[in-house]
């Protein structure tokens, strides 16, 4: 199921503080006011808008403080589900990667389907918070404190000043120098969450309008039923918003090829680059630990056979093989392992090239669809 519609909130302070229009926001109030659901868990700024928060809203009324989109933000929601609200309902806002992890989860039967709402967000990437802040003192020339709003949009980092001004720069540019998107999201290739209940962004929309691809059954009541109870209003989208949309997605989507090829192939790390990366590792566990993916009640790695002298380095092959033999084929892209490690291992680089090789030889893509991953189906197959 695929349909297109055109959205925004018929609350005047959600339109007043969302984004788009502040359809997201009107939905997920549709869902807590009618008790659908028992919270619904998005972002929440403290600080600034480099300071995004994992939040559990029960109350409608707290919804738009969360209104509006966050590029630095962390990538939790997957984790946080299955590891505290499990027997909760939950309409939860996700990135693509967000959708793959949940999805992986739900396979494994560490969330339970049903009590899960996926609002999804069309995502050109995200952004370290340090590094957008330096990125926009250095390279914007502007103070980041003044900075109220950002949005990557038609290939540009665009930030917008408590003044109302407005300045971009293109994405490609910043990148060359270092800065802009997090290398995972400057690979991924899945911009529209069509893996979510609903994908939803500005892609396309009109002003002041939320486009909605409904990807589901359970996507198409939610959209008809905050319609009917007037939390929303629809209308079709044109031709031309349609097209737009196309061109947009596709652009971005050749862009992560691009570098999926760059940094994945062209200029891969050599044998001795990796031996001088996993002679730094510390085993430290926070790869692990913060891995959506990861859920096993007893890890492996802590068994007795896997220990490693506590006088000596760790070894590679015990704790970072046993790590990509188990999850690398689940692998979502979502570049957390990269950002929490001390010792700045790319170790997001080798767990989506071999996802994406796993995918060659299968046709398993992670997180999306029912299946299980083959080596962890019933049905063994070979492959040549």
């Amino acid at each position: 199921m695929s349909d297109f519609i055109l959205a925004k909130s018929k609350i005047d302070e959600i339109t007043e503080n969302g984004a788009c229009g502040g359809a997201v926001s009107s939905i997920f109030k549709y869902l807590l006011d009618n008790e659908i659901v028992d919270g619904v868990l998005t972002l929440t700024k403290d600080q600034d808008i480099y300071d995004g928060i994992p939040t559990i809203v029960t109350n409608s009324e707290e919804l738009a403080k969360t209104a509006g989109s966050l590029h630095c933000a962390p990538t939790m929601v997957a984790d946080l589900i299955s590891s505290y609200l499990q027997d909760k309902k939950i309409a939860v806002a996700v990135k693509p990667c967000d959708a793959k992890a949940i999805n992986e989860l739900v396979k494994r039967h560490q969330i339970k389907p049903e009590n899960i709402y996926t609002i999804g967000l069309n995502c050109g990437g995200t952004v370290i918070p340090q590094t957008a802040q330096k990125m926009i003192d250095e390279l914007y020339e502007i103070d980041p404190s003044k900075v109220v709003k950002e949005e990557i949009t038609k290939g540009q980092f665009i930030i917008e000043l408590d003044d109302g001004s407005e300045k971009g720069i293109k994405i490609d540019d910043l990148e060359e120098q270092g800065y802009g998107r997090r290398e995972n999201c400057q690979r991924c290739d899945l911009k529209v969450p069509r893996n979510a209940d609903i994908a939803c962004g500005n892609w396309g929309a009109e002003d002041g309008w939320t486009f909605i691809e409904i990807n589901n059954e359970k996507g198409q009541n939610i959209v008809e039923d905050a319609k009917k109870g007037g939390f929303i209003e629809t209308k079709t989208p044109s031709e031309k918003s349609i097209a737009i949309r196309d061109k947009i997605e596709n652009i971005m989507i050749n862009m992560g090829k691009k570098s999926q090829q760059g940094q994945l192939y062209d200029d891969y790390l050599t044998i001795e680059d990796w031996d001088n990366h996993w002679n730094k590792c510390i085993k430290c566990y926070a790869c692990r630990d913060v891995c959506p993916i990861c859920w096993c009640n007893e890890c492996e790695l802590e068994k007795s056979y896997l220990k490693d002298d506590p006088n000596e380095a760790p070894n590679p092959l015990g704790f970072q093989g046993v790590r990509l033999s188990h999850m690398s084929v689940s692998c979502v892209n979502c570049g957390q392992c990269e950002d929490v490690c001390p010792m700045e291992i790319p170790v997001s680089k080798i767990y989506h090239k071999l996802q994406l090789e796993y995918e060659k030889e299968t046709g398993y893509q992670a997180g999306l669809g029912d299946e299980k991953p083959p080596l962890y189906s019933p049905k063994k197959e070979t492959f040549d």
